[in-house]
């Protein structure tokens, strides 16, 4: 079983009041911190961040709303081909993680809202017994959105480019929100709420709570328990960043479980480039006389590669 004996540690903070506010130099300030918390951890907190926790705290109970119905009224929201839905109790395994070989599935069940579109197909999936369910989550997600779109000059700089590089790259981004529940139960060899993993993405923002779970793995192979920050999101560069920066950000290996003896709820949102931006070496960090560490490829043929791996809907195995 995972060790439960796990140390907790203060993450690295980042205020993004005076940024957010159009102060120049506060933006070099935070970006070369930024810089330097992306290439020796990988995970930080931010606080200022403009986000009222109400919006925070209406997500967290929509979250509980949503699992607290019977499992017929949310498999009549079941997740299809491009995630969006009610994915089951055990219905992911891990697999396209890097860090250890998942063979049995996630203990945890979600709902997942989309906002780009990703060919035809009908609109997310709601619930149709929970009131005023889908404006809610709505909101938040528009919150998530304008968030990571803030978050996007300070990327840029600690990448050495200029302010607006990204505008045009991710002004269409492929996103999506997840509402997770994770049971209480004490988990066996090889059992996680959520498996050792690296997330796909540009960026992830999950906003904390009150029940303590995410475990984040540090360069020297430690796991660590990230400190609970009252109204903070903990935010973490994903695999396109690190590939897209040829290594020089981490995509840091993190996973989840609930040790408490009631439930834990998650509400991160993930957010990647635009379907058909290609993840060429960025020019600030491409080493003169070597090829880049990764073959070039879109956000979208990442993105379809790791579903692939990791959801058992889409490799045609029983959820």
């Amino acid at each position: 079983m995972p060790d439960t004996h796990i140390p907790v540690r203060t993450i690295p903070v980042l205020d993004l009041g005076s940024v957010f506010a159009g102060d120049g130099r506060a933006l070099e300030e935070t970006a070369a911190r930024l810089r330097h918390i992306c290439q020796t951890l990988g995970f930080f907190t931010i606080v200022n961040h403009g986000i009222p926790w109400s919006l925070v705290d209406a997500t967290f109970a929509e979250t509980a709303r949503f699992h607290g119905q019977p499992l017929d009224a949310k498999m009549a929201c079941k997740i299809d081909a491009i995630m969006r839905g009610y994915l089951p109790l055990r219905g992911g395994t891990s697999r396209a993680s890097q860090v250890v070989q998942a063979r049995k599935p996630n203990e945890n069940e979600a709902f997942f809202i989309k906002r780009s579109a990703e060919g035809a197909g009908p609109e997310d999936r709601w619930p149709s017994d929970l009131p005023g369910f889908r404006d809610s989550v709505l909101r938040y997600y528009d919150a998530m959105d304008a968030l990571a779109q803030r978050l996007m000059p300070l990327y840029a700089r600690a990448l050495d480019l200029p302010a607006d590089f990204f505008a045009d790259l991710c002004d269409k981004p492929l996103t999506s929100l997840r509402l997770t529940h994770y049971p209480p139960m004490s988990y066996g060899a090889d059992e996680f709420g959520l498996a050792p993993h690296t997330d796909s993405t540009f960026l992830t923002l999950l906003a904390q709570n009150k029940v303590p779970g995410l475990q984040i793995r540090t360069p020297e192979g430690d796991w660590i328990e990230a400190q609970v920050t009252p109204e903070a999101f903990v935010v973490n560069t994903g695999d396109v960043l690190h590939r897209w920066s040829n290594g020089r950000f981490l995509s840091t290996p993190h996973r989840a479980l609930n040790l408490s003896a009631g439930p834990r709820y998650a509400i991160p949102y993930f957010f990647h480039p635009n379907p058909d931006t290609r993840l060429d070496c960025l020019p600030s960090c491409a080493v003169a006389g070597e090829t880049p560490r990764f073959p070039a490829m879109t956000s979208a043929e990442y993105l379809a590669w790791f579903r692939s791996q990791n959801y058992d809907h889409i490799r045609g195995e029983a959820a």
